[in-house]
C-alpha cells in the first residue's frame, strides 16, 4: 500500500509488459499457450537477478535452480513434502509466523517443535536453544529432519546477524538435518544493521557445510507487494531438491501472464533500485511514526527489530492477569473497544504472555 503508486506509475510507463493492453497484444499468442513447467527463461533470469540485487549483489543466484511455486505458501509446503514423511520434525524457533502451522503440516503430516527464544535476549536463536529442542525430540525417540528459519523475522521484524548464522549452518550440518530460510521480507530492512542472507555465509571461506541440505524460500508478496500475483521461489542447492520440487510446482505454477509481465519489470534495473530504496524509505518511516505513537502512551516495542511489516509490542503492563488467558482477555479488548485488529503473542508460540 505504500508504494502502489511507483508500481503503476512503471505500468503506465510500460504498456508493452501487460499482454493485455494494445501495446502488448503483439505477444499474446505465445504467451497464452502451453508453456515449459521450468517457467519463462526471461522469468527465471528476472528473479535470480532480482534476488541478487535485494542482497546488495553480494551473491549470485543460478536461474536453473529456481523453482516456481503459487506463493510462499506453495513453495513452504512443497519443500516439507520434499524433505520430510508423515510424523517427521521441523525444529521452528519462537515466536514463529502462525501459517507455519498450516502450510508445513495440513497435507503432508509434518510436525513442527518450536525452539523457545526469551525476550530477555530479544528473542535471539541461540546455539543453546536449539540444542535443547533437538535434544529433547531425540529423547522422545523423534526425528529432526531440518530445521525453518525466518530472516527478516515474522512477527519480530529483526534479522539474524552475521554470528548467529554461521552458528545455525554449523549446527545444521553437525546434526546433518536440512535448513530451509525463510527470507521473504529480505528487501524490507529499513534501518541498519543490513540483512545478512544465508547465501552469503554459505560462500564465506572458513564454512564448511553439505550444500545439499540448505533451501531458500523467497517470494515477491512482501518485497514487492505482490500477494496477489502468488509468486513463490524455492532456491535448493540440492539437485534431487530441484528436480523433485519441479515435477511438484505443476500443481501450483504461477501464470504466464504474470510472468511475462514480472521478467519485464526485474529486469528494468533503475525501477527496481529506485523502488528497493524508496520503498525501505516509507517503511522506516511509518515504523517511526507508529512506534512514537505507542512510547507515547508507554508502550515499548521491541528495539531491534529493523525489518518487515510489522512491530512487536510488549503489553505484559496492561495485562491484569500474567497469563495466556489475560492476554487473550487484553486482545478482544483492543479489537472489540480500540477496534485495532492485533495479534497476541500465543497466536505466534511465544512463551511470554504479553
Amino acid at each position: 500500500q505504500l508504494c502502489f503508486d511507483l508500481v503503476e506509475e512503471w505500468l503506465k510507463n510500460n504498456p508493452e509488459a501487460s499482454i493485455c493492453t494494445a501495446e502488448g497484444l503483439s505477444e499474446f499468442r505465445d504467451i497464452a499457450i502451453f508453456q515449459d513447467y521450468h517457467g519463462l527463461p526471461e522469468f527465471r533470469n528476472a528473479v535470480a537477478k532480482f534476488m541478487a540485487k535485494v542482497r546488495g549483489d553480494r551473491v549470485t543466484f543460478d536461474p536453473d535452480r529456481i523453482v516456481m511455486s503459487g506463493g510462499a505458501t506453495g513453495a513452504h509446503e512443497t519443500i516439507a513434502f520434499c524433505l520430510a514423511d508423515p510424523g517427521e520434525r521441523f525444529l521452528v524457533p519462537t515466536p514463529y509466523y502462525p501459517g507455519f502451522d498450516r502450510d508445513l503440516r495440513w497435507r503432508t503430516g509434518v510436525k513442527l517443535i518450536p525452539v523457545e527464544c526469551e525476550s530477555s535476549n530479544n528473542f535471539k536463536v541461540t546455539r543453546e536453544s536449539l540444542e535443547s529442542a533437538h535434544e529433547m525430540a531425540q529423547l522422545d525417540g523423534i526425528r529432526v529432519k531440518g530445521l525453518l528459519i525466518t530472516n527478516p523475522s515474522n512477527p519480530l521484524g529483526t534479522i539474524l546477524d552475521r554470528d548467529t548464522l554461521r552458528s545455525i549452518v554449523h549446527f545444521v550440518n553437525e546434526k546433518n538435518i536440512h535448513l530451509v530460510c525463510d527470507e521473504i521480507y529480505a528487501a524490507t530492512v529499513f534501518r541498519q544493521p543490513d540483512f545478512v542472507s544465508i547465501s552469503e555465509i554459505l560462500q564465506e571461506d572458513d564454512i564448511e557445510c553439505n550444500l545439499d541440505l540448505i533451501h531458500i524460500v523467497y517470494s515477491l508478496s512482501k518485497d514487492m507487494g505482490f500477494p496477489g500475483f502468488r509468486v513463490g521461489i524455492i532456491y535448493s542447492y540440492n539437485d534431487a531438491v530441484v528436480s523433485c520440487a519441479r515435477k511438484m510446482s505443476s500443481f501450483g505454477l504461477v501464470s504466464a501472464q504474470t510472468q511475462h509481465l514480472i521478467a519485464s519489470m526485474l529486469s528494468d534495473d533503475e525501477f527496481i533500485e529506485g523502488f528497493i530504496k524508496e520503498s525501505r524509505r516509507r517503511l522506516a518511516k511509518r515504523y517511526q511514526v507508529f512506534t512514537r505513537g505507542l512510547a507515547q502512551v508507554g508502550i515499548k516495542c521491541l528495539k531491534t527489530s529493523n525489518a518487515g511489516l510489522f512491530m512487536w509490542m510488549d503489553l505484559r503492563d496492561p495485562l491484569k492477569e500474567k497469563t495466556f488467558d489475560g492476554e487473550m482477555m487484553l486482545w478482544r479488548l483492543i479489537i472489540n473497544e480500540v477496534k485495532l485488529n492485533v495479534s497476541p503473542g500465543c497466536s505466534f508460540h511465544c512463551p511470554e504472555p504479553g
